[in-house]
């Protein structure tokens, strides 16, 4: 069983470290750097599914005998994930109009 603080902290960091990574991206984008952004997105996908499996097991544990404490920090995990996969979708999506404008 995981502990609680433990996996917060986990989710929080990992789906900060994605969330940074494609703003990173971004910028690289607009500079025109579009293979090194794709690269970074790729590298944010590694941190996104860190703090998803963290998810994952939670919800595991949540779903049997060990259930979980609604708490505030848990709560701001999950925006912190939610946010991150958000920033995600779009960065891709941003990237993509980056690289049809430079052709």
């Amino acid at each position: 069983m995981v502990a609680l603080e433990e996996a917060v902290m986990e989710i929080i960091v990992n789906a900060g470290q994605s969330r940074s990574l494609c703003f990173e991206a971004l910028r690289s984008a607009r500079e025109g750097n579009i293979e090194e952004a794709r690269s970074l997105l790729r590298e944010a996908d590694g941190y996104s599914r860190q703090a998803h499996k963290m998810q994952t097991q939670l919800i595991e544990q949540d779903a049997g005998e060990g259930r979980q404490p609604m708490t505030l920090i848990m709560v701001h995990a999950q925006d912190h994930l939610m946010t991150s996969l958000l920033a995600r979708e779009l960065s891709e999506e941003i990237i993509q109009l980056h690289s049809l404008y430079r052709q």
